[in-house]
């Protein structure tokens, strides 16, 4: 076993962008047992770091900025998901078939086929069916996810080796998805149902998965992030952690968020708070990720309106009692909350119930992930809650200008203008932090920046521009990755360059708050480092 302490580099020649009135005008700085040491002139920091023995860093004309924090990502899921086809970008039926049977023949007998990525619209005119696919793989257990993580789909092979044979009653709202007749269709909403299925799949084994989530974290910081929130942790999250740390293999900084279960009771509860201060070096828990809705591709999503559909009127909840019940419990035991809301009255109502904590001094307040739909009146709610919206401008990614895509035609004509107000959220004084969802999304910090800057297909001239009125800064881009995920939660030490914070540090090839929308995807990221470690260099 390795203790792994904080290392010591020194950088010299960049452009530092501290998000502080701290080291204006410096061009090198010094980190020592992990920790920035100091600021300055080229000269006196590289006369400090040759005196002590420390390496130096030759930086010209790069960028120097504190290093980047996914707000919501899944790393060790995507770990697991992304060990399928990719299905991404298919848009029919027999195009997936096509891919499918390839795959079918590659993998050897009585081996699972599994696919992530998959998108709805293959399926808008037949709905989800897993008898469509299933003779391009004849015999094969198919197990599909779709890229929203929220639905599953399943050939009847699969279906039978997870013993679903018609529907099932879930304390949430997941589905079994059965025709007329009972019989289920492959379509499995939510991971309550869905993950009967791929539980039953085969699993790596305890060294394959501790090696998949390691080198995880390393194609992270090979895009400049140097930590995230982990927003479905589980018991198993934590144990890996903890070994990859101890192994010296853990290269990223995060925060755990434990996944707590619609079906979840007090017992559950009061195991997860007696748990809630376990950390390493590198890792904490002490946080919570719940569920209020679903989706809007699914017709899962909570909304003031119902759908083109009729859908939306529903939490994932049947007792709305009961999830503000769980939530003062943990806010009481000092746990930092995050709330999946999608839809405008899912936001709404997890707005209210926050408003009913007391307060906690010194604790940071909770947050609301994703709100990709708000009217103007929940907007107007936000102001002044003390909450923090954790938003993903990237999802934009799969809207279309023809207003032809699922998610649009889902809403209902004119509602998509409602969608991903990150402007609206800033300007109404609340806390706005950026992430990527990944694996929903691309992980890739870049793309999150530009999305939410251009919110357009950056690189792409004749892209659309989808309400170009909620458009961010560079700085804010840049901040929202930075600064204010580190004081969402808390954390004076981090998202600054600045003596005595944390040694995590992006260095980029070019300035990335000058960098257009469309070249910031482009800039190279030449080092990545956590607690003054190297973790990547281009």
């Amino acid at each position: 076993m390795t203790e792994h302490l904080g290392g010591d580099l020194a950088i010299v020649g960049a452009r530092l962008r501290t998000n502080t009135d701290e080291g204006i005008g410096a061009t090198a700085l010094l980190v020592r047992a992990g920790r920035i040491a100091a600021l300055g002139d080229d000269a006196a920091i590289r006369a400090e770091a040759e005196a002590a023995g420390i390496p130096v860093h030759e930086a010209s004309d790069a960028t120097v900025t504190p290093g980047l924090f996914d707000s919501h990502t899944h790393p060790h899921w995507a770990a697991e998901v992304t060990a399928g086809i990719d299905l991404g970008g298919l848009e029919t039926v027999a195009q997936l078939r096509e891919v499918i049977a390839a795959e079918h023949a590659r993998l050897p007998e009585g081996a699972w086929l599994r696919g992530w990525n998959l998108e709805y619209e293959p399926f808008e005119e037949t709905g989800l069916r897993g008898d469509l696919l299933e003779d391009a793989a004849p015999g094969r257990p198919v197990a599909l996810i779709c890229y929203d993580l929220h639905t599953g789909l399943a050939t009847a092979p699969a279906l039978a080796a997870a013993g679903i044979t018609g529907a099932r009653e879930f304390a949430d709202a997941s589905e079994v998805v059965v025709d007329d007749a009972g019989v289920p269709t492959g379509e499995l909403r939510e991971p309550t149902a869905y993950n009967l299925v791929f539980d039953a799949a085969p699993k790596p084994s305890a060294e394959e998965e501790r090696d998949a989530l390691r080198n995880m974290f390393r194609r992270l910081a090979a895009v400049g992030l140097t930590g995230g929130a982990i927003m479905d942790g589980r018991d198993r999250t934590v144990e890996l952690l903890a070994e990859l740390e101890g192994r010296g293999e853990l290269d990223h900084r995060v925060t755990v968020h434990h996944w707590h279960a619609v079906g979840d009771d007090d017992d559950d509860v009061a195991r997860v708070i007696a748990a809630g201060d376990r950390r390493g070096r590198l890792w904490q828990t002490g946080a919570i990720k719940l569920f209020s809705d679903g989706v809007i591709d699914t017709g899962t999503a909570w909304l003031h309106t119902v759908d083109a559909c009729g859908d939306g009127r529903v939490p994932f909840w049947p007792s709305w009692e009961r999830y503000a019940e769980v939530v003062r419990a943990y806010h009481e035991a000092g746990m930092l909350i995050a709330t999946h809301a999608v839809g405008d009255y899912a936001v709404s109502r997890v707005l209210e119930v926050y408003a009913t904590l007391p307060a906690r001094d010194g604790l940071p307040f909770h947050s609301i992930e994703h709100l990709e739909v708000l009217s103007d009146a929940d907007v107007e709610q936000l102001r002044g809650s003390g909450v923090t919206a954790s938003m993903q401008p990237l999802h934009m990614q799969w809207r279309a200008a023809d207003h032809s895509d699922n998610w649009t035609v889902r809403l209902g004509p004119g509602r998509d203008a409602t969608g991903y107000r990150v402007r609206d959220v800033l300007d109404s004084g609340t806390t706005l932090v950026l992430g990527s969802d990944w694996p929903v999304a691309q992980y890739d910090p870049r793309l999150g920046m530009a999305w939410a800057r251009g919110r357009h297909a950056p690189g792409d001239p004749a892209a659309p521009v989808f309400e170009p009125e909620q458009r961010l800064s560079g700085e804010e881009a840049l901040l929202a990755y930075t600064l204010w995920p580190a004081r969402a939660r808390g954390h004076e030490d981090r998202g600054v360059l600045a003596v005595g914070a944390v040694g995590d540090l992006t260095v980029w090839g070019a300035d990335p708050v000058d960098a257009t929308p469309d070249e910031l995807p482009e800039v190279p990221i030449r080092l990545t480092v956590v607690e003054g470690r190297v973790v990547h260099r281009q």
